[in-house]
């Protein structure tokens, strides 16, 4: 048994894990099908863990994925980047029978060492196999079962799957877990509508979780960013980022497009943004969280996969290795919209190319016996890996079907002018602006106003300003200059009228609405050293006086301003992106909107509120729960509504470019 990873393998071999949740296909080693160990990447850009490219490199001198001329000495180790979102997998405690913990992947070895009561038996029963004369003296040795590589979703029956005719062959779906919802994302009472194709969907599956966060300090901050609240479009609270090396990333089970409904046994599912953020960062060692996460879409239903394999047939394929180590060649996935294992690739030159028999979208009933009909493809590489010289594949094939375009990464679509014209949409038909001048026709934010003011001050030439500032277009949000803290000396604090929070416009006739932050510093060092300053500033105000005030509970929290104030700007100060997702026929691209024009409440923007997991908008990253939409494709969105718009986005085959606003969610 591995100390390091609690499993049972080979010395020379990678350590083995259970990952809780399925790993990206983007961090797969496409040599053992696991991920990555020890990532190191090729010149050609591929990425394997070190293990397999070093016993890989000893037999052959190409790259495993495009068999380009390359040697082990070519290689390097990853970057740092990665090698930490690899080890922030969280995986499950080996020893499930004594310890039903997760962690993170690097913290598993100190946990076997330290912490974990299965592992801490195990070395007792160890030791008294060692020493037989206190054997007799101790309780008797209780078995301790540590998980094997199998993966928990994979059937364990003895017996091989029986397949003889494709009738057999038919999957039978069970239904979803006990204690799953579905919520009807299609078009909701609020609004709310997932832009999906319902004929390949069924519904969307959340599950609603209680999570315990343990803080050292009471005051640190959680460190995660919000958005939402009643008083906004999006309603619920969502987690709209997870900063890094936070006291959320290292509990490592919330993140982004979370819905939080409970605060310490405190309904927040419908208060204000501001109530919101006061509760979240209410100081306390220990912190309960319940916390709605989506966990994509559902299976097709029995009947509807019944139907569909009536023209397929089942193969049985036989791979024989000539050592434990050889790899097969064959890269293995899951589909969004199906069930199962699919074979997306075979490697020119590996096993089962030349063998010939296997082929692109064949989906992987079985290996050596093993059922994996609901099965992953790190389960299928767990199989292929420990077995020495026979696998045997139960594949189901449905003739002339290729493997659909978008299943593991938006840049596989194909993305010709075909595939992505608009097929008779309005777009033609309405005005297209160029993106620096989208607005909106006015300031939905009934909580918020922006107020306009010029500061002339009187100064002494060695006397500063007294002001620190954030933003500037060079930010990640592109924002504008605002006031982050106004110091008790220099002429601004004397003078009393810019406030923290405020947008810096412009200094003595000089515009800081387009500088970065260098820029900006030094236009304000350099104009503060004259007699007189003139600042223009806008001022944003919340009209709400039974909010609660944050500023006195900020004590210990990186100041920076509300989302919701964000949302007060005037439409000059917006800075726009485009966000291009690509997807294939059978996807939907993955993100639901709330807002657009409605009678009773006006012209309100377009948010997103939520991003399914494996889904085009999830798998481009650029895209955030509370981002706002302006416009799709060249068209503004303002004045729509939201049974205009979704139309206009369910048309777009292939690709859609949408033009969007994105703000800090609020920090927390």
């Amino acid at each position: 048994l591995c100390c390091e990873c609690g499993q049972f393998h080979l010395l020379l071999d990678n350590h083995l894990y259970n990952f809780q949740d399925e790993v990206d296909d983007e961090l797969i080693c496409h040599i053992c099908l696991q991920p990555l160990l020890q990532p190191m990447d090729t010149p050609c850009g591929h990425t394997y863990c070190f293990k397999c490219l070093e016993n890989f490199m000893q037999e052959y001198n190409f790259c495993p994925m495009d068999r380009k001329k390359l040697s082990f000495q070519q290689c390097h180790k990853s970057s740092l980047l990665v090698r930490n979102l690899l080890d922030k997998l969280i995986v499950f405690c080996p020893f499930k029978a004594e310890c039903q913990q997760t962690m993170q992947r690097c913290e598993l070895e100190a946990h076997l060492q330290n912490r974990c009561p299965g592992f801490k038996k195990y070395k007792s029963e160890l030791q008294r196999k060692k020493n037989p004369i206190s054997k007799g003296k101790e309780d008797p040795p209780t078995k301790v079962e540590t998980n094997t590589p199998k993966d928990p979703e994979v059937l364990s029956g003895g017996s091989s799957l029986v397949a003889e005719s494709s009738a057999a062959a038919v999957v039978s779906l069970g239904t979803a877990e006990p204690g799953l919802v579905n919520p009807a994302f299609e078009e909701t009472e609020e609004g709310e509508s997932l832009i999906q194709k319902c004929n390949y969907r069924t519904s969307l599956v959340a599950e609603t979780t209680t999570i315990e966060i343990h803080r050292e300090d009471p005051e640190e901050e959680l460190g995660m960013r919000i958005v939402g609240g009643k008083d906004t479009p999006l309603g619920n609270i969502v987690v709209q980022e997870v900063l890094r090396d936070s006291v959320i990333a290292a509990d490592g089970r919330i993140a982004p497009g979370d819905h939080i409904l409970e605060v310490n046994g405190v309904n927040i599912s419908s208060v204000t943004h501001c109530q919101a953020v006061s509760f979240l960062r209410h100081p306390g060692p220990v912190l309960h969280l319940m916390v709605l996460q989506e966990k994509g879409f559902s299976n097709k239903t029995a009947q509807q996969d019944s139907t569909s394999a009536t023209n397929r047939e089942v193969i049985h394929v036989t791979l024989i290795k000539r050592d434990r180590s050889e790899p097969l060649g064959i890269k293995l996935i899951r589909k969004t919209d199906e069930a199962g294992i699919f074979i997306l690739d075979l490697l020119e030159g590996g096993l089962a190319a030349k063998n010939g028999k296997l082929s692109r979208n064949d989906r992987v009933l079985s290996i050596n016996g093993q059922d994996l009909r609901q099965g992953t493809p790190e389960a299928a590489a767990q199989i292929i890996q420990t077995t020495e010289s026979r696998v045997n594949f139960v594949v189901l094939r449905q003739p002339g079907v290729q493997l659909s375009d978008p299943v593991e990464d938006s840049s596989t679509s194909n993305n010709s002018s075909s595939s992505s014209s608009n097929g008779g949409s309005p777009v033609h038909h309405r005005r297209r602006l160029d993106q620096n001048h989208y607005r909106r026709k006015s300031n939905y934010q009934k909580g918020y106003v922006s107020h306009e003011k010029t500061v002339a001050i009187k100064k002494e030439p060695k006397e500063s300003l007294g002001i620190t500032i954030g933003g500037g277009r060079d930010n990640k949000n592109k924002l504008p200059i605002y006031v982050t803290s106004v110091q008790p000396i220099g002429c601004l604090f004397r003078d009393g009228r810019i406030k923290r929070g405020d947008v810096l416009l412009s200094i003595n006739g000089i515009d800081l609405t387009h500088l970065n932050y260098y820029e900006a510093v030094s236009a304000l060092k350099s104009n503060a050293a004259s007699h007189s300053v003139v600042l223009k500033a806008l001022e944003i105000l919340s009209l709400n006086s039974t909010e609660p005030s944050l500023d006195i509970k900020e004590q210990g929290f990186s100041w920076s301003p509300l989302w919701i104030t964000w949302l007060g700007l005037p439409s000059y100060l917006h800075c726009c992106q485009d966000i291009v997702l690509s997807k294939g026929n059978l996807e939907s691209w993955g993100f639901s909107i709330v807002g657009g024009f409605e009678e009773s409440k006006g012209n309100q923007p377009f948010f997103i509120k939520t991003i399914v997991p494996g889904t085009p908008a999830f798998r481009d990253r650029k895209l955030k729960c509370g981002d706002e939409i302006v416009a799709v494709n060249g068209v503004p969105a303002i004045g729509m509504s939201n049974s205009e718009l979704i139309p206009m986005l369910k048309e777009q085959r292939n690709k859609v470019t949408l033009t969007v606003v994105s703000w800090p969610g609020s920090l927390v």
